[in-house]
């Protein structure tokens, strides 16, 4: 990791006034050896407090503006209140960089009902004030903009810019919670930031450093570079890094451009064998085994590659498996990967980012980062948790999912007037009043540690049918506010307390106990959870089928949809098979991936309804569409009602997802494009959550213009229901046949008892009987 100096002296000897401000404190394992360095850069070096600072004036520089449009909480903007008077940004800064100048730029309308001067704004940088402004009279009800430079000293790996309000509309008895004392920050505010690179040195320790920076929140991108077209077994090494390197990614996005024979402009993996290698690793010399090293690059000092080397395409496989599963491991300029085994296979939907579902799970497990189940303020900010499940879990006929939720808070001032608001995916689920002292009895908590906090265990169902494959639930403390009051002469004010809540770790979600069942293609399932793939986190029953000789574009976009599965599972691909040959590749029990073209003999009309060749393509419009992404419509309308033959000039992709046609159970998904950049559509469609949103049904076309999603075609099932579940499922879905068989099934049941009072009616009147 590379720490960021802070003392002034330190930062004006080490940048002058080629960058104004900012500087980098480094250890000697992160220093550039003399051996690598630049021939053509000059190096200076200060010392301070004993630690050597290497700084390289030359190296390149990059303007970044952060929008609070995209990195504030949504919608982007902040409404400051006296009850809510804080708002805040975050952001990081790679370890190979360093902030040499900050500036804030914000655009902000004060509520016309303010004192001027007494209302100001103080702006905070991990909680070192960097200045104040001024509310003037000039400024009130009003558009304003002002620009405030940030101290670069401050700025560290991770950052919290924070803007605190401070309102006033009267000078006595002024109550808090007042509708006119706000404060709007606009999306037009932003973050100016100059990053300098740094040198680094070639070392191992801090891998996946520079490769991938937790601290960096853009998107990955990561050239992955070959010495020609690959074949399967390169494709698959490849292919398992990029899951790998996925779901270190997650929610940022990644993309892993393809290059043959070509130097990356960025840090970027290589992978080579003694026999086939890129030109510039000609002279590099040949290994005894799978081997991982990092270099720099030939023509740019501050950018580094990651070779990954072998004797063979299988030492690639095994070295891309000991990054994946060993790297903790790793350290220096190069390691070898000896062995890698698998002590325990995969079971299914077992993926580290999904809800387990042979237990209950604690919030605890569920947690992204240390404070996110607790919050803190007069109106503390709503507590989230996101939950990813199966999305295959069959909760049709659910009464509910139960929850163990235990929650602690500060004891409102009134009584039955404050209460946590429960909303699963935005949508109210059920409130619970928080009692004051005297009503809490024995849910007193014992700890002594957190005394004046209260804590409650409530059982809570939740909808099934709100659930979706990624779900996030709110909790909400709403405190009331005590108010000023008074008469003429005499005024009752309150100071405002903090409140500080939180949601306990212990509290569970239990999804156990529910079957697998859904109905299929569903491409809203591979989209958003990479289902059925994803079914196996190793994706050990999934094939992907590719090109024997495929273009760099294709090899991307098989990079970037396992590499999205894997962001989406939080596991390697490790078990993934690759085949170029469809014939040996059918008969297997998997489900199949396609990249590029689809074979010949799947050219079937009942079984694809979407081809997408060079200048022509077709599609099948069914009988009725909805305008939601709903799996619950009928099969009919799903029938295909039209063909039409389009001949065009223009960039066309399409996603398209049928049955396999000798495994009823498994499932094949085509990734499709007419041209490069038809392969660029789909590719920025994966990546943009906007576009993966409005994918859903059997076939996906992207445009220019955006994703179009059809539901045509045969409906299949995939999982196991028993039989009587089966024929609920089935008359629950077809409320006319349920109706019918409920008036047959009265009709056989007045029969049957008909016959039976006959018959009982008989044997009563027999003259057997009667003697």
């Amino acid at each position: 990791m590379i720490k960021k100096i802070t003392g002034l002296t330190a930062l004006a000897l080490a940048l002058g006034a080629t960058y104004g401000v900012g500087a980098v404190e480094k250890t000697p394992m992160h220093r550039e050896a003399p051996a690598l360095a630049a021939p053509q850069a000059s190096v200076g070096v200060v010392a301070t407090t004993g630690i050597a600072t290497s700084v390289m004036p030359q190296a390149p520089i990059r303007d970044v503006q952060l929008r609070f449009g995209q990195v504030a909480p949504p919608p982007g903007t902040f409404v400051l209140r006296g009850v809510q008077p804080e708002g805040q940004i975050e952001f990081g800064v790679r370890s190979d960089e360093v902030v040499s100048q900050a500036q804030l730029n914000l655009e902000f309308t004060p509520s016309p009902s303010l004192i001027p001067v007494e209302s100001h704004l103080k702006v905070y940088l991990n909680d070192q004030l960097m200045g104040v402004a001024t509310i003037t009279k000039e400024q009130l009800g009003k558009s304003n903009h002002i620009q405030m430079d940030i101290d670069p000293r401050y700025i560290t790996d991770f950052n919290r810019l924070r803007l605190v309000f401070i309102g006033h509309y009267q000078n006595i008895c002024e109550n808090p919670a007042n509708s006119t004392i706000w404060l709007d920050i606009g999306k037009a505010s932003s973050l100016n930031l100059r990053y300098q690179t740094l040198p680094l040195q070639n070392d191992l320790s801090h891998f996946p450093e520079p490769f991938f920076d937790g601290r960096d929140t853009r998107p990955l991108v990561l050239p992955m570079v070959f010495a020609g077209s690959p074949d399967a077994n390169q494709q698959r090494a490849a292919a398992i890094l990029s899951s790998w390197f996925g779901g270190r990614a997650q929610w940022r996005g990644q993309t892993f451009p393809a290059l043959f024979n070509q130097l990356p402009d960025r840090h970027g993996i290589v992978f080579a064998t003694n026999d086939k290698r890129p030109d510039f690793l000609r002279e590099h010399p040949p290994v005894d085994g799978p081997t991982v090293e990092m270099i720099s690059h030939p023509d740019d000092p501050f950018v580094k590659l990651l070779v990954i080397m072998g004797r063979n395409d299988d030492d690639l496989i095994t070295a891309v498996q000991g990054i994946s599963q060993g790297n903790v491991l790793f350290r220096g300029q190069r390691a070898v990967v000896d062995q890698m085994q698998q002590l325990m296979p995969r079971q299914p939907y077992d993926a580290p980012n999904w809800v387990r579902t042979d237990r209950p799970m604690t919030f605890g497990e569920l947690k992204q980062y240390p404070e996110q189940l607790q919050s803190s303020g007069i109106q503390p900010y709503p507590v989230s948790l996101t939950m990813n499940l199966p999305p295959d879990l069959f909760l049709i006929h659910s009464s509910g999912i139960d929850m163990r939720l235990k929650y602690r808070y500060t004891a409102p001032q009134l009584e039955n007037s404050s209460r946590l608001s429960i909303s699963l995916n935005n949508q109210f689920v059920q409130a619970y009043t928080l009692v004051p002292d005297r009503n809490q009895g024995t849910e007193v908590l014992h700890l002594q540690m957190l005394k004046g906090l209260f804590d409650s265990g409530k059982e809570l169902t939740i909808p099934a049918l709100k659930l979706g494959a990624v779900n996030q639930m709110t909790f909400d403390f709403d405190y009331t506010t005590l108010l000023a009051s008074g008469t003429e002469g005499r005024c009752e004010t309150y100071t405002t307390a903090i409140n500080h809540v939180v949601v306990d770790d212990n509290s569970t979600i239990d999804f156990s106990g529910y079957r697998h069942f859904i109905p299929m293609p569903d491409l809203r399932a591979f989209a958003n959870a990479g289902f059925p793939f994803s079914r196996m986190a190793d994706l050990s029953e999934t094939l992907v089928l590719v090109n024997k000789q495929p273009q760099p574009i294709q090899v991307t976009t098989l990079l970037n949809a396992v590499g999205n599965i894997g962001a989406l599972t939080g596991y390697p691909a490790q078990a993934l098979r690759l085949s170029d040959d469809w014939s040996q590749a059918k008969n297997l029990d998997s489900d199949i991936l396609m990249v590029g073209n689809i074979p010949p003999e799947l050219r079937d009309d009942t079984k694809i309804s979407m081809l997408v060749d060079a200048t022509q393509s077709w599609v099948k419009q069914p009988v009725r569409q909805g305008p939601l992404p709903d799996m619950n419509s009928p099969a009919s309308d799903a029938v295909a009602d039209s063909k039409t033959t389009v001949t065009a000039k223009g960039p066309l992709a399409a996603i398209v997802g049928v049955q396999s046609p000798t495994h009823p159970q498994r499932s094949i998904v085509a990734l499709l494009a007419d041209s490069t950049s038809g392969f660029e559509l789909l590719n920025q469609a994966m990546l943009d959550t906007g576009k993966r949103a409005a994918i859903f049904g059997s076939v996906a076309i992207i445009r220019e213009s955006g994703v179009n999603s059809l539901r045509v075609g045969d409906v299949y099932y995939v999982g196991h229901l028993p039989w009587w579940e089966r024929v609920w499922n089935a008359l629950a879905t077809h409320p006319v046949l349920m109706a019918f068989i409920a008036v047959l099934a009265v009709v056989l049941s007045a029969l049957l008892l008909w016959r039976g009072l006959q018959m009982l009616s008989r044997r009563r009147l027999s003259p057997d009987d009667q003697d």
